[in-house]
């Protein structure tokens, strides 16, 4: 079967307007609409457009076909062995593409599934260029104020200078959110409904989002920020809307902070096996305007495993007792502090 016939039948299948259109949502046994079970989060589709893109919303289909074989062959190329008598490689030479893992750990997308029957070019839709607003001035200095004056990129003076996702916090790349989006492996997303609840558990660090159905937030929740924010859901015919405020200030989305952001997501079926998510980003202490994007989940056969990660973090020590021997060192070289 060739390429392309593989890629017209997942067309038919989960790309046809029509079958959006026909669709009839399952129902849970207390009547709202039925999101259960595990979902893959993954997607060749970028969160913000290409530039050269401009405002090509879509591809098309053979735009799409020349994408995914690019893709594909970048990451046979990137699997090939290492020749075992290379050279060592300069000190300066970074990692290759593929980065410290190999095919076998990463589960990186090579396709990109439809949205009500349409490739895009990227997951931001509003504004029409596909990307974020205009990031307004001191938002990063905010964001080192908001972690008590600490360094935002990575330093060796304590745990705290590490990244979340290192100190096994939360899961790394917002796989949880804010805005949940794709990561390079255990990208699953399972979802278990109660009739005043909807949890949300990554696979990635299992992270997990409590969804409370309600009308009206706690107050008490601004001064609790959760990692993942007070999430405040509600039904609007099958579609379920959910509004997420007061998200712990020592997270961001995308290097930017988030203590005063409000995230409204939409979770919809397309089909048996399509969960479209979207998401509306408003925060004008950041953003010059709002932003508007959405994320095709597909549904798999499987149960999510066990994320490890603080019961092997050894690395953590490594890098702290690392650092301490090099003060060590310094201080020695320089007979404690002045110039030698």
């Amino acid at each position: 079967m060739s390429r392309k016939t593989v890629f017209l039948m997942g067309l038919a299948v989960f790309g046809a307007g029509s079958v959006a259109q026909d669709y009839e949502t399952p129902r849970t046994e207390w009547g709202a609409p039925d999101f259960q079970g595990v979902w893959k989060h993954a997607t060749v589709m970028p969160f913000e457009r290409p530039e050269a893109l401009g405002e090509q919303r879509t591809y098309s289909e053979q735009e799409v076909l020349d994408l995914e074989r690019m893709v594909q062959r970048r990451f046979d190329a990137d699997n090939e062995p290492l020749d075992p008598n290379r050279a060592a490689p300069e000190v300066a030479e970074s990692l290759p593409p593929i980065g410290n893992y190999d095919l076998f750990w990463r589960d990186d997308a090579q396709f990109l599934p439809t949205i009500d029957g349409e490739f895009r070019t990227s997951a931001i839709i509003e504004p029409a260029n596909g990307r974020m607003p205009e990031v307004l001035p001191g938002a990063t200095e905010r964001l080192i104020s908001a972690r008590g004056g600490g360094r935002t990129d990575r330093n060796n003076d304590g745990p705290e200078g590490r990244s979340l996702g290192e100190r096994c916090l939360v899961g790394f790349g917002n796989l949880s959110g804010p805005v949940m989006s794709p990561v390079i492996y255990n990208s699953h997303l399972q979802f278990v409904q109660s009739p005043g609840h909807v949890a949300i558990v990554a696979e990635m660090v299992h992270d997990a989002r409590i969804i409370r159905i309600a009308d009206a937030r706690n107050p008490a929740a601004e001064a609790h920020r959760k990692w993942m924010g007070d999430a405040i859901g509600r039904w609007e015919g099958d579609t379920l809307v959910v509004e997420t405020r007061w998200f712990n200030g020592w997270h961001s989305l995308r290097g930017l902070p988030v203590d005063e952001i409000t995230i409204t997501e939409t979770f919809r079926r397309e089909s048996d096996y399509k969960l479209i998510y979207g998401f509306r980003v408003n925060d004008p202490s950041v953003f010059a305007g709002e932003f508007y994007g959405e994320y095709p989940l597909s549904r798999i056969d499987e149960p999510i495993y066990e994320y490890a990660c603080h019961e092997g973090n050894h690395g953590m020590f490594g890098i702290l007792r690392g650092a301490r021997r090099l003060e060590v060192v310094s201080e020695l070289e320089t007979g404690g502090g002045g110039e030698r």
